[in-house]
């Protein structure tokens, strides 16, 4: 997999906005923080929101990938295990400044995740899975004060969203993990190895599925997120596959490319609306049975789940969500296309 150095610049950027550039009227949230890109600021309450607590975070190093770390972020001043979301980054998103916003939401809100840096150029697709593989058990077996296994949920971005569907089978069936609340949110997924035809069948019946695509990613195809959302034995009152339109508000864009979220660049309330808000959803039925947040995260295309705020009367686009998805763009749209030899599933390309 070759992507050019460009699309994941390590960079990350602190952008600060004045608050005047927020908007107050009644089509968005009260402007609670102004760190955002763009006219429309974080929700100030419900799903979404800020948590309350303190970031704390905890390193340790990185066995199979050497001269790195694992991270913790957790919750301070809580002192039982917490429900965890292990978390797979994309190709070249090994620092995990790429997606501390994401990585600082969970730990606000209660909750731990685990971030492992595999080798951007590694000598193996097998080997990437292994770092994962070994970063996350490691974390789950030397921190269990800050880690509770039976509530846990599997996140990742392009080939970590890919690599999310075996990593967590295999955490859910071998290990165990989950019996009390477990589920998969994939984003613009890359190619999925390791995972058999028979295993996509039996994933355990408590599993929930967000999977997520976007609408100007030029890179992984669609068919790929696809392929696996109706492939999975996840019943579709247990998962939504979720399209995100680009939206242009007061002459700002908010982007749906294929980077989507990232706190680099572009760090705005998409990241908020399309990501956290439904995570935190999806966080709340998973783990505490909320129904309120099945209605969020999973609503089958609810007004509380697709609706998205705007500023000065000028809404964002609606989130499409959908159980029968179907490819908008031809597989030459995209640099990584299902028909590649290099897709262990071009089997079930449509």
């Amino acid at each position: 997999m070759k992507l050019k150095p460009i699309l994941y610049n390590l960079g990350f950027l602190l952008l600060l906005l004045s608050a005047c550039s927020k908007s107050e009227d009644s089509t968005t949230a009260e402007a609670v923080n102004d760190d955002l890109e763009g006219p429309i600021s974080r929700p100030a309450s419900g799903y979404g929101a800020d948590g309350t607590y303190e970031v704390g975070e905890v390193d340790f190093p990185n066995t199979e990938y050497p001269g790195t770390q694992v991270t913790i972020f957790y919750p301070e001043g809580v002192t039982t295990a917490r429900p965890t979301i292990f978390y797979s980054h994309p190709y070249g998103g090994e620092d995990k400044e790429y997606n501390r916003g994401l990585f600082e939401f969970i730990a606000k809100k209660g909750y731990a995740v685990v971030f492992v840096p595999y080798k951007t150029e590694d000598i193996s697709i097998d080997h990437r899975y292994q770092t994962l593989w070994t970063g996350f058990t490691t974390a789950a077996a030397n921190y269990p004060m800050i880690i509770d296994t039976q509530k846990v949920g599997f996140m990742g971005h392009s080939f970590g969203g890919g690599a999310s569907i075996a990593l967590a089978y295999r955490a859910f069936t071998e290990n165990g993990w989950g019996a009390d609340g477990r589920f998969l949110f994939t984003m613009a997924p890359w190619y999925s190895y390791q995972i058999t035809p028979d295993q996509l069948q039996n994933f355990p019946v408590n599993t929930k599925l967000i999977t997520q695509v976007y609408d100007q990613d030029v890179f992984n195809d669609h068919r790929l997120a696809i392929d696996i959302f109706n492939s999975i034995n996840i019943t579709n009152a247990e998962k939504d596959f979720y399209y995100l339109w680009p939206s242009t508000v007061d002459g700002y864009e908010y982007t749906t490319e294929h980077n989507l979220p990232n706190s680099r660049s572009a760090y705005d309330a998409y990241d908020y609306y399309g990501v956290y808000r439904l995570l935190d959803a999806l966080i709340d039925y998973s783990f505490n049975n909320s129904q309120a947040g099945k209605h969020v995260a999973l609503g089958n295309g609810s007004a509380e789940q697709v609706t998205l705020p705007g500023y000065n009367g000028e809404l964002m686009v609606p989130l499409e969500v959908t159980d029968n998805p179907s490819p908008k763009y031809s597989q030459g749209n995209y640099t990584f296309p299902c028909s590649s030899p290099n897709n262990p599933r071009i089997a079930y390309c449509n």
